[in-house]
């Protein structure tokens, strides 16, 4: 099974009372189908997964492939630094009918290289589902290797990666290995980080799972689609458009400035959960400025 184009990372829309804003989830949703992405991301990082319980976690994924009921690809937030806890969360993901199980390195415990290739064979060998892995070293304290990636590419049931090590040499090193080794048609790479989609397709992978595109999910998807039609000037057109959004949306931890954006825009997406805390005022004039500047609100 395979995956190109954009796929949003969305965020959990919490209420006042900080349980899950379903209401403002499926209008979410159908906001940004209708702005032309290709794929949703329920419970993963940007969704705040290390504050949501389990149970929490199962129901986003329900709502996702509920709403969006066949109309774009649907990906599950799938992981845990436990082995078991992400099994149940993959199965999970199956019963759901989601298409494929992002399923993150551990975190914390920081595996062993042959730790990780075991964790992610018992998940292959136990669920029948598509399983796309998810390197973010950044916020799990470990990078898989381009050998350790190779070898979990040949377990038949994980088809892809989003890659967010932001070494662009890495990517390639990812590609020329999968081309050596009759891989390439079989595995896909997805850019896990906004303002390396360009490069990062460049050498080879298929799109992105964006955090910007929870805000502007019609250049985004535009940028991504140009790249893929061969059309580069538009591109990289778009890439700069979009440049300082990519940036001002990761002035503080992610998602703060994505749900302050957003919440701006006029959709309600609440706050963050603790520990993480509301955006500073002295970068609140920058996302104002920058959703201005793109036409995103009037202020």
């Amino acid at each position: 099974m395979k995956f190109e184009g954009t796929a949003v990372a969305m965020v959990t829309p919490f209420t006042a009372n900080n349980e899950i804003n379903e209401e403002s989830l499926r209008s979410n949703i159908n906001f940004l189908i209708e702005n032309g992405v290709d794929g949703l991301l329920a419970a993963g990082t940007t969704g705040e997964s290390a504050t949501i319980n389990h149970d929490e976690q199962k129901r986003l994924i329900d709502i996702l492939v509920d709403e969006v009921n066949g109309r774009v690809t649907t990906f599950a937030g799938a992981g845990s630094n436990s082995t078991n806890e992400a099994l149940n969360l993959v199965k999970h993901a199956k019963n759901a009918d989601a298409d494929f199980a992002l399923v993150i390195t551990p975190y914390y415990n920081k595996p062993q290289e042959h730790g990780l290739i075991q964790h992610y064979k018992l998940i292959n060998d136990s669920i029948d589902m598509p399983i796309v892995l998810y390197n973010v070293p950044s916020r799990t304290g470990v990078d898989m290797s381009v050998e350790s990636i190779l070898k979990i590419a040949e377990f038949n049931n994980v088809v892809g990666i989003k890659e967010a090590n932001p070494n662009v040499d890495k990517t390639s090193a990812i590609y020329k290995s999968l081309i050596c080794n009759d891989l390439e048609d079989k595995f896909f790479i997805l850019s896990g980080n906004d303002d390396l989609t360009i490069p990062l397709m460049s050498v080879g992978a298929k799109g992105v799972v964006s955090v910007v595109a929870n805000v502007d999910p019609y250049r985004t998807s535009q940028m991504v689609n140009s790249f893929k039609n061969g059309d580069i000037k538009k591109a990289k057109d778009l890439h700069f458009k979009l440049y300082n959004l990519m940036k001002v949306l990761f002035i503080e931890s992610n998602p703060v400035p994505t749900k302050y954006a957003l919440n701006l825009m006029g959709k309600p997406v609440g706050n963050v959960r603790l520990p993480l805390g509301p955006l500073t005022k002295e970068h609140e004039q920058d996302i104002k400025n920058c959703l201005k500047e793109l036409g995103l609100v009037k202020l």
